[in-house]
């Protein structure tokens, strides 16, 4: 498929943030989140919206609007209910603002700040008066090789225009970044060999890795936000059958398994269609979560094809059947799936999948997640955003690692009494093509 160049965003994955007080884990079930989030419009000396009177227009709904697109919409069904995010402002953008800056060069560092002080001139304080920065630009001029960028986790977002406006896959993507979720891998383990994986590009369950807002976020995701609390994500602790309700479906159950697989996390989600999600998904999914980073999870894929979702394999193409890691005498095997839930097996410590009675007189009890606060981000990734620019790396045009890890480590302000360090590893290159707008 030729790509032109408006169709390239490039990503940069693999972010973690560790401060003294926040070490990795299972976030707590979060309390209803209204973010204050500020547009603003930014030119450049050089450079100006072609048509500034459409991206102002566009500019509430792609951020406010009503419809499911909306990036308020999008969070606010796919956290359900918990998280959205506000105007700050009554006229709920602001600009354009011309910067005395030259758009060439992909400045994004200065234009930050730039803007930041533009925004103090007008008397707006960051984490007062405005708690996330959306900063908007046109693209002609940049040389950008990226449509969105964002600090990980953070308070900012760029969004490299190009035409009248940008959408949720963009926005929504970034936004997710801001919460802590870094692009989302797949490891093929052909066969269910939990022993035998290797990296496989994207998973296509989530926004974050080319599964755009139909797919929403993953299970993982959605623990590290903290919104699969009260129950409906539980940790097991002993072999037996549990029953998986869809993850974005009404109503309450359980929507995600959370198992010990050595020093990682598996997490099991079931997948089917529901709302605005999962028209294109169905059936169980599992993932890899890395020493408890439950924002840097990747997909266990078990077959040989490496098919997706984007590809136009069936919905249940990367469903799960069964799993085994002999390393954590683990196993773990899907009974039904199906029409809104899903029953699966799991064996502990070595315990046969044969020996666990489905009937759901011997099933399991699950036992909740044991939590660990959800960091705040507000003051903490106010200082990140004001003192560092995101590093993007790019690499194959198809969704795949980059063949070597350029890893950089860059200091960060203090957040919470320790010094924190953002961590930026392998890089992506999502392709899709993109529409512009017609007026």
């Amino acid at each position: 498929m030729k790509l032109s160049a408006l169709g390239r965003i490039a990503l940069a994955t693999g972010i973690a943030v560790l401060t003294t007080a926040m070490l990795p884990g299972t976030p707590a079930s979060a309390a209803p989140v209204k973010r204050k989030i500020l547009p603003v419009l930014v030119e450049f000396s050089d450079a100006s919206f072609q048509f500034p009177d459409k991206v102002k227009a566009s500019t509430p709904d792609t951020y406010f609007g009503a419809k499911s697109d909306s990036a308020a919409s999008f969070l606010s069904e796919v956290s359900r209910g918990q998280y959205t995010v506000v105007p700050a402002i009554k006229e709920q953008f602001l600009g354009p603002i011309k910067l005395d800056l030259s758009a060439a060069g992909c400045p994004q560092g200065k234009i930050n700040q730039m803007t930041r002080d533009e925004l103090a001139k007008r008397g707006l304080v960051a984490g007062k008066d405005y708690e996330s920065l959306s900063i908007v630009f046109p693209a002609q001029k940049t040389e950008c090789p990226w449509a969105g960028l964002a600090t990980l986790p953070g308070p900012t977002t760029w969004i490299n225009l190009y035409g009248t406006a940008s959408g949720i896959d963009v926005v929504g993507h970034e936004l997710g970044h801001n919460l802590g979720f870094g692009h989302q891998g797949r490891v093929q383990c052909t066969g269910g060999n939990l022993g035998a994986c290797k990296e496989a590009g994207a998973s296509h369950t989530s926004i974050m890795a080319g599964g755009y807002r139909p797919a929403g976020f993953s299970a993982p995701e959605m623990i590290r936000a903290g919104w699969l609390g009260g129950g409906a994500s539980v940790k097991v602790t002993k072999s037996g059958v549990y029953t998986l309700r869809s993850l974005h479906g009404k109503g309450s159950g359980v929507r995600a398994l959370d198992i010990a697989l050595g020093g990682d996390r598996l997490v099991i989600e079931y997948r089917h269609a529901a709302g605005n999600f999962d028209a294109k998904l169905e059936g169980v999914h599992a993932y890899r979560v890395p020493k408890g980073s439950y924002g840097s999870s990747s997909l266990i894929d078990t077959t040989t094809a490496n098919k997706t979702a984007a590809n136009n394999a069936p919905p249940n193409t990367d469903a799960i059947t069964k799993l085994t890691d002999k390393a954590s005498k683990l196993s773990v095997a899907v009974v039904s799936s199906g029409g809104g839930q899903a029953k699966v097996k799991v064996a502990l410590n070595g315990d046969s999948l044969a020996s666990l009675d489905p009937s759901p007189s011997k099933s399991a009890t699950p036992t909740p997640s044991a939590v660990t606060p959800t960091p705040s981000a507000s003051a903490a990734t106010e200082a990140m955003g004001d003192s560092s620019e995101p590093v993007t790396e790019t690499g194959p045009e198809e969704l795949t690692a980059a063949a070597e890890d350029s890893s950089t480590t860059l200091p960060l302000a203090a957040a919470g009494g320790g010094a924190a360090l953002l961590a930026v590893g392998l890089a992506f290159l999502f392709t899709k093509r993109r529409h512009r707008r017609r007026h």
